[in-house]
């Protein structure tokens, strides 16, 4: 079965049977260089290949030298970033179309706004006005959301109360009253679950973990990359519990810009893994898989382009750690940005354009028999770099 965190099945595009053999040959080329490699003699291409490779050594430090001709380079010389650029493109399309429109699962800027208000109630000390630029396009977010139902009921709910805090702890001024006006018109009854608000708590409230130090080392030590897997089937509630664990991992404004597409058939991974580069050698073996595919249509703006990434990243390691604790091992498959394979990924999975892979992560039952790299680790002497600025004269 193959479905994303909304737990709803989709529909991939694969062809027939598929079962790959330990080590085809899974490269992807475009049609029309398949045929020029068939005109073209192996020397030419040769000679050519080395030229390409000089040009883009020495173009590297020619064209850095500023701004300008760096955006040149890649207009001209190397198109690299042109998906990119569209993805982007296309997800603030997306963003403001749902904005204005009907929602579907989520509110990408009732989220946004609601946790910046948490941010503002939890300051110390409490300003008596804030949120004054952005209140109004919050209600009338929390307006769209409650017209079209949301399917993450919880989101309403912690809406409600996050704006009850609000609207009780600033001090009365025309902006505010007028909100909390309308506020009150559309809001949920009670926004509440069984007495408890949904809203910024104290910290002396959290409930202790109970995990020391040497037990969480004893965690990443044991979570290790794993090519070999038994042929037996992951069940896809367990899959579902880790995705619970991973939810739960730090994101810019709670956003959460990624979705995870699942599949526990082991030919449906097997096609999908082999769009990944290094996977020749054991994608045969692989029997579930999960894409981590970031979501541009979050954000409104390019400079938070690259927070699919840094959010995607938090929760697929909290997501391999929590399957390793479920017994399912994982291994996190080299995806670098190559047109082909991606247009190819995207294709099979039906992808928007704004929708884009961050990573694709094996798992299943590791098979005791099967090798797992070493991988030597830098030491923290060598990652840390301390920071210590100047004094200042006057200090």
């Amino acid at each position: 079965m193959c479905a994303c965190i909304t737990n709803r099945p989709i529909s991939l595009h694969l062809p027939d049977a598929y079962s790959p053999q330990p080590h085809a040959d899974v490269r992807v080329r475009h049609p029309s260089l398949t045929l020029l490699r068939k005109f073209i003699p192996r020397k030419l291409r040769a000679i050519a290949k080395r030229f390409a490779v000089r040009f883009s050594r020495h173009g590297a430090r020619w064209f850095s030298w500023n701004s300008f001709l760096a955006s040149l380079y890649y207009l001209v010389v190397n198109r690299s970033f042109c998906r990119e650029q569209r993805a982007v493109l296309a997800g603030r399309a997306d963003y403001w179309r749902s904005e204005t429109g009907t929602y579907r699962e989520t509110s990408v800027q009732l989220r946004r706004n609601i946790h910046r208000i948490e941010k503002g109630l939890i300051m110390k000390p409490r300003r008596a006005i804030f949120a004054l630029r952005y209140i109004a396009e919050t209600i009338d977010a929390f307006e769209a959301a409650m017209a079209s139902p949301l399917e993450e009921p919880d989101e309403i709910r912690w809406a409600t109360d996050v704006l009850d805090r609000y609207f009780e702890s600033v001090e009365p001024f025309p902006e505010a009253s007028e909100q909390r006006q309308r506020f009150d018109r559309i809001r949920l009854s009670d926004g509440s679950r069984d007495g408890q608000a949904v809203a910024p708590f104290p910290y002396a409230d959290i409930v202790p973990h109970g995990i020391g130090h040497e037990q969480l080392l004893a965690l990443f030590r044991h979570r290790k990359s794993v090519r070999w897997f038994e042929r037996r089937p992951v069940p896809f509630e367990d899959i579902k519990k880790a995705v619970d664990g991973a939810r739960l991992a730090p994101s810019s404004c709670n956003r959460q810009p990624y979705w995870f597409y699942i599949t526990t058939d082991p030919s449906t991974a097997q096609k999908l893994a082999s769009c990944a580069m290094g996977t020749a050698g054991y994608v045969h073996n692989i029997q579930s898989l999960i894409v981590l595919v970031g979501d541009l249509s979050s954000f409104f703006s390019e400079r938070d382009r690259h927070l699919i990434y840094i959010d995607g990243a938090l929760a697929a390691m909290q997501l391999m750690l929590a399957l390793d604790t479920l017994g399912i091992s994982t291994c996190n498959i080299n995806w670098p940005d190559i047109g082909e394979r991606e247009r190819r990924l995207s294709g099979l999975l039906g992808l928007s354009p704004y929708l884009r892979p961050i990573m694709l992560i094996a798992a299943g039952y590791a098979d005791h028999t099967g090798g797992v790299p070493f991988s030597q680790k830098k030491s923290s002497d060598l990652l840390i770099r301390r920071v210590v600025l100047p004094a200042r004269p006057d200090a």
